[in-house]
């Protein structure tokens, strides 16, 4: 069976479903339907996040398996977050929290550093 188209391939928005139909008994249901916001996912996306819940959200053997680095599983994982329309203060925040981290790993920053301005961000 294919997948259930969720835009429009000529203009890009979202589509409605108009009709529903029975293929054992031929009954048809007319109205119309919203795709729920997982349908808004790519494959790609949608294969990371079946890989995301059988790692149990454990970002580090989502790493693993696909052969990525973290930054790159949480800029998927962001991304997936962005298309299912949960786009949210806390994510930029992870997101800076991240940064500080790499910093810290790469010897940038002290720890001091980055714990002062990881209670700045908490402050917000």
């Amino acid at each position: 069976m294919a997948r259930v188209m969720a835009k429009c391939p000529v203009c890009g928005e979202n589509l409605v479903i108009t009709e529903f139909s029975c293929s054992s008994c031929g009954t048809t249901i007319r109205g119309r339907f919203e795709l729920d916001e997982f349908f808004r996912l790519s494959p790609e996306q949608l294969n990371f996040l079946r890989i995301f819940i059988k790692a149990r959200g454990n970002l580090s053997e989502l790493q693993k398996e696909l052969g990525i680095s973290y930054p790159t599983a949480r800029s998927r994982l962001e991304s997936i977050v962005r298309t299912l329309g949960y786009e949210a203060k806390e994510i930029e925040e992870e997101r800076e929290v991240d940064d500080l981290l790499d910093k810290l790993e790469k010897g940038e920053i002290s720890s001091q550093e980055a714990l002062e301005q990881i209670r700045r961000l908490r402050e917000k």
